[in-house]
């Protein structure tokens, strides 16, 4: 399972761009995971900047949008990065690609939500789709940090975290 006795819980959530998705998660997990979990984002082919209607939806959200960044999943893949508990994809494309070697058997789920950034509209509604993929997340977030991870077997994990993926 985990690295059970271990705080704070490592997470890493993954895209492709790491310029939306992975990095509201990012956000949300280390506000409402409030010191027992970390979390960080990462991407597959990262656009090298976080999407302005992200950062413009995150300030809303009022989450200090300092110091994000849009990087390569090769940065957690390294010897001296930080060991995974969790490992979560949210989009299809990065779930489908082949991922680097993670150490300490982190707990994987594939919890995918509808890329913000693809939308072409009006402003207002593009707002809309970005705050709709913030909630979606923090929805998924708030149900697994409810999750009894000290008292719960490896499978009955893996099954919540996949059913939390289909909610």
């Amino acid at each position: 399972m985990t690295q059970a006795g271990r705080l704070p819980y490592n997470v890493l959530f993954l895209c492709t761009g790491n310029s939306a998705r992975s990095v509201f998660a990012e956000c949300a997990m280390n506000r409402w995971g409030q010191g027992r979990f970390k979390a960080y984002s990462a991407g597959s082919h990262p656009l090298g900047h976080i999407h302005p209607v992200t950062l413009a939806t995150l300030q809303e959200l009022k989450y200090s949008t300092e110091g994000l960044r849009s990087k390569s999943w090769d940065e957690f893949a390294r010897p001296d990065s930080p060991v995974f508990d969790f490992i979560f994809t949210v989009c299809d494309e990065a779930a489908g690609e082949a991922c680097p070697v993670w150490p300490g058997h982190p707990a994987t789920a594939h919890w995918g939500v509808t890329d913000p950034v693809a939308y072409v509209g009006p402003e207002e509604k593009q707002r809309a789709v970005f705050m709709k993929a913030y909630m979606e997340l923090d929805t998924r977030i708030k149900l697994f940090l409810n999750l009894p991870l000290d008292s719960i077997d490896s499978m009955s994990l893996q099954q919540r975290l996949d059913d939390i993926g289909r909610s």
